[in-house]
């Protein structure tokens, strides 16, 4: 589940190795893309957590923070 917390929804996923993490990735890439909304995100080994806010808000969680994180799950659970 996705926590909001210091203005930021956060979550981690974990994989069985860095390849699985990596195309993973590479899936939601094309997603930030699509939506012109850039997280940041940080890749350790099998791990990549995320923190969406809105820059444009003043770096708020917004709206399209939402639909990323709703996006992010989509790909996770495929």
């Amino acid at each position: 589940m996705w926590q909001e917390e210091d203005n930021k929804l956060k979550k981690s996923f974990s994989f069985k190795d860095f390849r699985a993490a990596f195309a993973f990735m590479t899936k939601v890439a094309d997603v930030v893309n699509e939506m012109d909304h850039h997280p940041y995100w940080a890749n350790m080994y099998n791990k990549v957590s995320f923190e969406l806010n809105t820059h444009d808000a003043g770096d708020t969680v917004t709206e399209k923070d939402h639909k990323l994180a709703a996006a992010i799950d989509r790909i996770y659970n495929a």
